[in-house]
């Protein structure tokens, strides 16, 4: 015969202890819901009311800083270990290094010069053979993407390369226009500048670029009289963008940067230079109707110093860098690298200048 269920010492049988356990509170619950407690003692370092060591919070991965002199280093060095220590975070120290003037940061050389892309991996890159196959092209634009922000009209010269297809690699197909938009990107790999570090000191400058495909607009900082690139910055238009005003596509090419360096820009003031006056007028009127009343009230958070610049402005070009190509020669290089007309499937790559999102400020 079987033992009965019911504890005869007790009283309690297993269906009624099993009940008991599943009513009561959990320890969570309990701290919750009981009056006496406070469930935001816990000794852990309280967020809200940390400030950041040096303007961010957060870092993807791995964590670079520098300074302008060795003590300034040392100094944020001691204010990080004590965050560190703060919020229980451990890091290792034979992976750490200090008082470099180089380091390799995220496939990237920091130097106090400015930000370089490693020279590694742009030379892979220029020595690429032209891609067999879709696939294959969408490999070389995922490489190039990540080194986009250095590439000075990225999305304008490869907007031909994003619509290959798969028949243009069979027999007959035409690639002439890919192959040479594949040849310009190589060679404006292997000419990538040193972008410098954004200052919060220095006035901030733009320059806009449009045209039927695509948009393009360089962040620039003025370093020993001339301008000098902080990041470059585009994308192809969208099939139902591609037959707007030229100064249209410049308002989305100015939504796309203020959207992307957005935590450089908020509340600066910042000098456009711009091929059309309409952008001004955009900016500034209390009349207006259709798309326009839709990009004003985008740009209507931002301190805009809108500059008109005409053709062949030489004082305007004078003031570029080497390394950056005016807006009034671009133009003419264009020919060559026209992509297609639209209408065909293309190349569809999620990449981070191909997208245009806008983050609205209260």
């Amino acid at each position: 015969m079987s033992g009965a269920t019911a504890n005869t010492s007790t009283g309690v049988t297993k269906f009624d202890a099993d009940l008991r356990a599943n009513q009561a509170e959990g320890s969570v619950a309990e701290l919750v819901n009981s009056p006496m407690a406070d469930m935001f003692t816990n000794g852990e370092a309280d967020a809200s009311a940390l400030t950041p060591v040096f303007e961010r919070r957060s870092f993807v991965d791995d964590i670079c800083f520098g300074g302008e002199s060795f003590e300034g280093c040392l100094e944020t060095l001691d204010r990080l270990l004590a965050r560190f220590e703060e919020c229980r975070i451990s890091i290792s120290f034979t992976k750490s290094i200090f008082v470099q003037s180089k380091v390799d940061f995220l496939s990237h050389e920091v130097t106090r010069a400015g930000i370089r892309a490693d020279p590694k991996k742009l030379k892979a890159i220029t020595e690429l053979s032209f891609p067999r196959s879709k696939k294959g092209m969408q490999s070389f634009l995922g490489a190039l993407n990540y080194y986009s922000r250095f590439i000075q009209d990225f999305a304008v010269y490869g907007a031909a390369l994003y619509h290959v297809k798969d028949e243009d690699f069979a027999p007959g197909g035409d690639l002439s226009v890919a192959k040479r938009s594949f040849a310009t990107l190589q060679q404006k790999v292997a000419e990538a500048p040193i972008l410098r570090h954004f200052s919060r000191d220095l006035p901030v400058h733009v320059t806009l670029f449009a045209n039927e495909w695509a948009v393009s607009t360089t962040l620039m900082q003025e370093h020993d009289g001339l301008m000098h690139p902080v990041r470059f910055c585009g994308r192809v238009l969208k099939d139902a963008e591609v037959n707007y005003h030229p100064a249209e596509k410049e308002v989305l090419a100015l939504l796309q940067l203020l959207k992307v360096c957005y935590t450089q820009l908020t509340g600066r003031t910042i000098h456009v230079y711009t091929r059309f006056s309409t952008l001004e007028w955009v900016h500034k009127s209390k009349s207006l109707f259709g798309r326009a009343t839709q990009f004003a009230v985008l740009m209507s958070p931002w301190h805009l110093v809108v500059q008109r610049v005409k053709e062949k402005d030489c004082a305007f070009a004078q003031l570029l860098q080497s390394t950056i190509t005016s807006f009034v020669d671009l133009e003419d290089s264009l020919s060559p690298v026209t992509p297609p007309t639209r209408g065909s499937a293309s190349v569809r790559m999620l990449l981070n200048c191909c997208m245009l999102g806008y983050h609205e400020t209260t």
